[in-house]
């Protein structure tokens, strides 16, 4: 039983690094470095509970605590451009922005595209505040 739950534990560690490699999403290494530890205590003849007991606990620790630090650290396709300047302006809608729905806003001379996930209307006229750039189109409440 001792041989057959390494191999398993072997075969959960390559797995579980081919899928990381393949997806590159910092998921499946978490599961990979649990499955090592519980390789080890396979080896150590530990009882398949407590080696169960620390795959699920140490896989769920890295992947709730550490996933978010090393995904922020490997953030690279932020790609910082002017247009960030325009989060918290204030704009002048131009085009009426219904909720979910494309408008039109006119902020330092130069028009954009905008939505709001506002439910209420924002009308031609009205000042917005821009929260946030999403493609080419602005993120906007009324303000």
């Amino acid at each position: 039983m001792n041989e057959f739950m390494i191999l398993i534990w072997f075969g959960v560690i390559i797995l579980a690094a081919f899928i990381e490699i393949t997806t590159m999403d910092l998921t499946s290494v978490w599961f990979s470095i649990g499955a090592v530890f519980s390789f080890i205590l396979a080896i150590l003849n530990v009882a398949l509970f407590w080696q169960i007991a620390a795959f699920i606990v140490l896989s769920t620790i890295l992947l709730l605590s550490v996933r978010p630090l090393v995904k922020n650290y490997f953030r690279t396709n932020v790609v910082g451009t002017n247009a960030d300047a325009l989060v918290g302006k204030v704009a002048t809608c131009t085009k009426t922005i219904h909720q979910n729905e494309r408008g039109e806003v006119k902020v330092d001379g130069q028009y954009w595209s905008a939505i709001t996930s506002e439910s209420n209307t924002i009308e031609e006229g009205d000042k917005v505040e821009i929260l946030a750039i999403e493609g080419n189109k602005l993120i906007v409440v009324k303000s």
